[in-house]
């Protein structure tokens, strides 16, 4: 497995190295000892699936607030998607800062995003599914959400967003005098 830092501090990027014969492929998408300087001592708790059908949907951007909050490794399994994480940790150098990353079988690349990080994605391939891993268990009193359309942010999605979920659409936008929050 390759490790890749990407510009956010603990956001990382995660490529399976593929194993190919006749038969096909083989891979690891996930190997808590070569990940152990990105992981930690977290295990994974949790593991989501999700599938999104039309081309400009958009989910996002959802976290959790401590103290459950999660880190999360996100992998696409059909289809392709705009992955993005934002840094909302409280003093950190790259805060309100995003990062992207394309998602594909393909490419057997998967996101991690650390805990203090928003997530969303949007889908540039009809019925893109994902294979989400978690750290911690999911609680709907600990949500937290930003929208995916804060200029305070500023995400350049690839598409025009279409078909996001009417709780999406009405997610605050940051104040001027957010600090962030605590991880």
């Amino acid at each position: 497995m390759k490790l890749e830092q990407t510009g956010i501090e603990g956001v990382w990027v995660a490529e399976s190295v593929a194993h190919q014969d006749s038969r096909g492929a083989f891979s690891r998408l996930f190997c808590s000892r070569e990940q152990q300087d990105i992981i930690g001592s977290r295990s994974i708790v949790q593991i989501n699936h999700s599938i999104t059908r039309r081309v400009g949907a958009l989910r996002g951007l959802h976290y959790q607030n401590a103290p459950h909050a999660e880190m999360k490794i996100v992998r696409c399994l059909s289809g392709r998607v705009f992955d993005v994480a934002v840094d909302l940790r409280k003093g950190s150098a790259t805060f309100q800062k995003w990062t992207s990353l394309e998602l594909t079988p393909n490419n057997r690349r998967a996101l991690v995003i650390p805990e203090g990080c928003a997530h969303g994605f949007q889908v540039l391939e009809p019925d893109s599914e994902l294979l989400y891993l978690h750290t911690a268990f999911y609680a709907s009193e600990a949500e937290g959400a930003v929208r995916f359309d804060d200029p305070m942010i500023g995400v350049k999605w690839p598409l025009a967003p279409t078909d996001l979920s009417d709780r999406d659409l009405h997610h605050p936008l940051l104040e001027r005098n957010f600090e962030g929050i605590v991880v």
